[in-house]
């Protein structure tokens, strides 16, 4: 079966820039948007607190926004929290749901995931479903089992027409800013597992027209040898995301 998938290249800003860093990293960006094939889609992840002004911004743009992270609940005395329907009224499309930093620092579970899940799909919001082991894990040979997991938990309550709506992206936790990187031949098979998984759980057409990005410091030196295997469609760029230049040669590594 032959499936064009969408190319994506989605910058996750983190807890960095100000506004004022912000403002110029944007401003790069949009300098150099044509700079990228026209089949690759560019989505940036900023603070939260950037979204409303950013999509102001961007409204003549091809980049597209998104956000970090939301919350499990719609609304109410959650002090904190920000609810997916607010950020789909500031302008983003997309949010990262399970980033591996929300699983181990904020103790996001499989159970709260799929609520979050829930939540931006009935916001609008396009899900970046993320998923991936730790290094123990991998040494101890379990790095299927766990992703299986963190998928039938997370997203596989999902009916075949709302999985439509959502992007995976895989992340080998031991390969987050650490330098280290999944070799293509680890990432390709994991991604292809992934797949398969989607496959059993629904349907092949599915599975081939799911776009699945690796996130695991992918950078502009091995972005094209990552970009490379059959079943990889993207990244979520972590640190990379932060340097213009650097984000431009991974949009342009396909």
């Amino acid at each position: 079966m032959c499936v064009m998938r969408k190319k994506i290249v989605a910058g996750n800003w983190k807890m960095n820039l100000t506004l004022a860093e912000a403002n110029e990293l944007l401003n790069e960006l949009n300098q150099q948007e044509n700079n990228k094939p026209t089949d690759v889609e560019i989505i940036i992840h900023p603070p939260f607190v950037y979204l409303a002004k950013f999509a102001e911004q961007l409204s003549k743009s091809t980049i597209s926004l998104g956000a970090q992270n939301c919350s499990s609940y719609t609304s109410g005395a959650y002090t904190g929290e920000i609810a997916a329907q607010m950020i789909a009224s500031c302008g983003a499309k997309y949010v990262i749901i399970g980033h591996s930093e929300r699983r181990s620092m904020f103790g996001d579970t499989n159970t709260i995931i799929a609520e979050k899940i829930n939540q931006a799909l009935n916001a609008g919001l396009t899900p970046i479903f993320c998923c991936g082991e730790l290094l123990s894990e991998r040494e101890n040979n379990e790095h299927f089992k766990i992703v299986e997991q963190q998928l039938n938990e997370g997203i596989f309550h999902l009916s075949e027409e709302q999985f439509s709506k959502c992007i995976i992206a895989y992340e080998p936790v031991w390969a987050i800013g650490t330098g280290k990187t999944a070799t293509p031949q680890q990432a390709q098979e994991m991604h292809q597992f992934i797949r398969k998984q989607i496959a059993s759980n629904y349907t092949e057409k599915s599975a081939q027209s799911c776009s699945i990005l690796y996130g695991g410091s992918c950078n502009a030196n091995n972005a094209q040898e990552l970009f490379a295997q059959t079943d990889i469609d993207g990244g979520l760029i972590g640190g990379a995301s932060l340097k213009a230049n650097d984000f431009f040669s991974i949009a342009n590594a396909f």
